[in-house]
């Protein structure tokens, strides 16, 4: 009887066992999902970055052709100046 019940005991905890080895194997497969999904916002982070760098590129242009275009302006006033005075 006793031999009944300590078999009965080590059935129990193999099946416990098993249970706590099929859990540990669907944390691992959480967490390499979880590791995928990470590689890919990090992929996603740098083309941001990248994006960014671009962007203030872009800006620092723009700027440098608002300058210009500012300077250009100005001397149109004085050469339309200088014109309306050859003309009188």
């Amino acid at each position: 009887m006793r031999l009944a019940d300590r078999v009965q005991v080590n059935v129990n905890n193999i099946a416990s066992l098993a249970r706590q080895i099929q859990r540990g194997s669907r944390s691992s497969e959480v967490l390499m999902h979880a590791a995928r999904n990470f590689a890919q916002q990090e992929h996603g982070i740098e083309m941001i970055e990248s994006n960014l760098k671009k962007l203030a590129l872009i800006a620092t242009h723009l700027e440098y052709q608002m300058d210009s275009i500012d300077k250009s302006s100005i001397i149109l006033e004085e050469v339309m100046e200088q014109v309306r005075s050859m003309q009188r």
